[in-house]
């Protein structure tokens, strides 16, 4: 994929929101981790497809407030909100900081919290 590190994030994200897993793959790396700070990491696309079927089994929807590309490095700062197994949303912050390598998404380290009341 040609174009900047935030456009490759971009069209991962849009994936996402259609709940194409495939695709948003297609944008990782084989060796892709997914570190969710305060959970265990994923490592490599077999176990993030098993991951994301499960936890976005319904597809999340989410604003990007701000992207920030430094480099290999994209930060986007924003708000997901998701559904549980019992069907209750949850909405979340978030600010995921990317590796970008080789026109692939490498690595996320992804801060997530419930806004507080």
């Amino acid at each position: 994929m040609s174009g900047t590190n935030k456009d490759l994030l971009k069209a991962a994200n849009a994936a996402i929101v259609r709940g194409d897993i495939e695709t948003f793959l297609s944008h990782c790396s084989d060796d892709i981790v997914w570190v969710t700070v305060g959970q265990p990491p994923i490592s490599g696309k077999a176990a993030l497809r098993e991951w994301m079927r499960v936890e976005y089994a319904e597809p999340p929807e989410f604003s990007v407030e701000r992207m920030i590309e430094e480099g290999p490095w994209v930060v986007a700062l924003g708000s997901i909100t998701v559904k549980s197994a019992d069907g209750n949303s949850s909405v979340h912050q978030y600010s995921d900081v990317w590796r970008c390598e080789g026109g692939k998404l490498a690595e996320l380290r992804a801060f997530v919290m419930k806004p507080s009341a």
